[in-house]
């Protein structure tokens, strides 16, 4: 089959797309450094959490070979004892990125389901390769699952959710939670997830040029995450869960993505899986969509549409007990 042909971007997307920087065309440091310049004002919690209406606190958590940070963001009207929890891993591609990098879009979770919000901040590659990012994923949500009770959470209703590499490091941690009979997850929200270091799909090599994030900025992510591993037979399913094989046990699931993006095959193939192991699980695949569209884009309609959506599914979620796998 050839690659030249390809799903269309969706055509108020396509305009933004055409407004917006193109895709690094020299892959090296420079390709992320500006990005982090940038990310340095999300760090600031007094630019980043502006809103009256949102309260917001700071923990650190010692570990053996370091501390992972976390912020605790809730609604200031709450009143709550036994919310829900959402766990948030931000994205950035592995390289980029911190925990309050686009924070303010997750406020109506916030203020709309009464929830409680932790954010963790994880190392990022090359300078901290895999599984830096994991364990540091991995400690947060413990600690949260720990502190439940004292944070005004329902430990029986944490979800896990990531956009992006978060979504990726999100599904490896409910894995490793899973297989290690670790915190229990209500739930996971995977946001077009960065799920296969093999990076062999049909949809990568439709748009390893064109849209957002890339077929060659995707590769680009998975050699500083995984350096002269990627694609090798030893690669983790931690790392890079699109390798599982058995993903029995896993707590009822949400994936989106677009059509028109490099990740697209990946994904529909993990709810694939998360279907064949007897997981429910809602896969929304949004027509011309290029990934973070909802982000760099959040007024075009298509964009609204998938946010509804997903705000849809929360509720009906936190509003039900936990779904169980049927033996048959």
């Amino acid at each position: 089959m050839s690659h030249t042909t390809r799903p269309p971007f969706n055509p108020e997307l396509a305009i933004i797309l055409g407004q917006l920087p193109p895709a690094p065309q020299v892959l090296d440091s420079s390709s992320y450094l500006p990005a982090r310049e940038a990310d340095k004002r999300d760090c600031d919690p007094t630019i980043t959490i502006t809103d009256s209406r949102i309260t917001h606190e700071e923990k650190t958590i010692l570990t053996a070979t370091g501390v992972v940070a976390v912020s605790i963001i809730q609604a200031k009207e709450s009143v709550g004892v036994s919310r829900p929890g959402i766990y948030w891993i931000h994205g950035g591609g592995m390289i980029s990125g911190n925990k309050l990098t686009l924070i303010s879009l997750n406020f109506p979770w916030v203020l709309e389901l009464d929830v409680v919000l932790v954010s963790v901040e994880y190392r990022l590659a090359p300078e901290n390769t895999y599984p830096a990012q994991l364990d540091d994923c991995y400690t947060g949500l413990q600690w949260m699952s720990e502190n439940a009770p004292k944070l005004g959470i329902n430990p029986e209703k944490i979800m896990i959710a990531g956009g992006s590499a978060g979504a990726g490091l999100a599904a490896g941690v409910a894995l490793l939670a899973r297989d290690r009979h670790g915190p229990s997850l209500f739930a996971q929200l995977l946001i077009y997830p960065m799920l296969d270091d093999r990076c062999c799909s049909d949809s990568i090599k439709q748009f390893m040029t064109d849209g957002t994030w890339t077929g060659r900025t995707n590769i680009f992510g998975w050699d500083c995450l995984l350096p002269g591993t990627r694609a090798s037979e030893n690669v983790s399913i931690y790392a890079a869960p699109a390798r599982a094989t058995d993903l029995t046990g896993l707590p009822q699931t949400y994936i989106e993505v677009g059509n028109a993006e490099p990740f697209r095959d990946e994904n529909v193939a993990y709810a694939s899986l998360l279907w064949t192991c007897g997981v429910d699980t809602e896969l929304h695949v949004w027509p011309g969509a290029w990934h973070g569209y909802d982000v760099l884009a959040p007024n075009v309609q298509l964009s609204k549409d998938a946010v509804a959506t997903r705000m849809c599914w929360l509720k009906r979620i936190f509003a039900s007990p936990a779904a169980h796998s049927v033996i048959i």
